[in-house]
């Protein structure tokens, strides 16, 4: 009996694992690089808007109206709300409507859930439930944010390192920066998608320099800002853009590993508060729970005689 039982609990193991191993390997293909440029091959030949630069004439034609619809625009350009939602991934003016929706409907959901639970006497309650259903939003927006700037971060050094071989190896840093978001798009997609929208706004006839501000405009983040400076810096006074990457990537880098570090060093404080709600009372109850008992069991019988 223990043997069948072992047989099918093996048998159902061994089938998820296999399932969930086929399952993780279609996807991982599917967005491999080598299938992507696999697809782009064998795919019939379309017209790529983004690679067309636009006739400069005084009435726009319909490819340079496609194409100012496909290239980004500016953060300077842009709302608030828009800066805020570009930098946690989302671009589409659809994003802002959707947000601005999502905060009046969080509002009437919490505060109307709180004065049907509360009744009359809740009314205070449901107002300021009006408050937090209308910030809820904005919490989960910085949230992501963060997510998305983390995730920046980790791939930058990883990318500055692709940008280097790229270089070295004769590329540009245009084709640098393509080779870079082809590779990185398993590991880092936000970054990737970041490094794809500066192939987009060159391609359409921004200068470089431009795009990367763009780029650390949207992401705000540090390591982006001082990469888009030396940059900068490297484009005015002519030095070598491969040995600055270098030294930038070693320095991102070494920033990284510290960061890894704080929160290691962290962890052993940010300990204390569940061991002493969670472990601590466990604790005391196994080691003092019986003299406790016989301690009310010795003063009982005393009491009774």
């Amino acid at each position: 009996m223990q043997s069948d039982l072992l047989v099918a609990v093996s048998a159902v193991f061994i089938g998820v694992a296999m399932t969930t191993a086929l399952m993780a390997r279609a996807i991982l293909l599917g967005r491999a690089p080598a299938r992507r440029r696999l697809d782009a091959l064998t795919a019939p030949p379309t017209t790529n808007l983004a690679l067309q630069a636009p006739v400069l004439t005084d009435t726009p034609s319909p490819l340079a109206k496609k194409v100012a619809s496909i290239v980004p625009k500016s953060p300077k350009e842009m709302s608030i709300l828009r800066r805020r939602l570009t930098s946690a991934g989302y671009r589409t003016i659809n994003a802002a409507v959707a947000f601005s929706a999502a905060k009046l409907v969080t509002a009437a959901v919490v505060s109307g859930g709180l004065f049907l639970t509360l009744g009359r006497r809740g009314l205070l309650v449901a107002i300021a439930g009006v408050v937090v259903g209308y910030m809820l939003p904005d919490f989960w927006l910085a949230r992501q944010t963060k997510r998305r700037q983390k995730i920046i971060r980790n791939g930058l050094p990883d990318a500055l390192d692709l940008f280097i071989v790229c270089l070295e190896a004769g590329s540009s840093l245009d084709q640098a920066i393509v080779k870079a978001s082809d590779e990185l798009d398993i590991a880092y997609p936000a970054l990737a998608e970041e490094l794809r929208l500066i192939t987009t706004e060159v391609r359409a006839g921004k200068p470089r320099l431009e795009a990367f501000k763009n780029f650390a405009e949207r992401t705000r983040v540090d390591d982006v800002r001082a990469l888009v400076a030396m940059l900068v810096q490297t484009d005015r006074f002519g030095t070598s853009v491969g040995q600055a990457l270098r030294t930038h990537a070693e320095t991102s880098r070494t920033k990284r590993r510290q960061f890894a570090e704080e929160r290691a060093a962290k962890l052993s404080v940010k300990l204390v508060f569940p061991l002493v709600f969670f472990l601590f009372p466990a604790l005391y109850v196994v080691i003092l729970g019986p003299a406790v008992i016989k301690i009310l069991e010795v003063f009982g019988t005393q009491l009774a005689k």
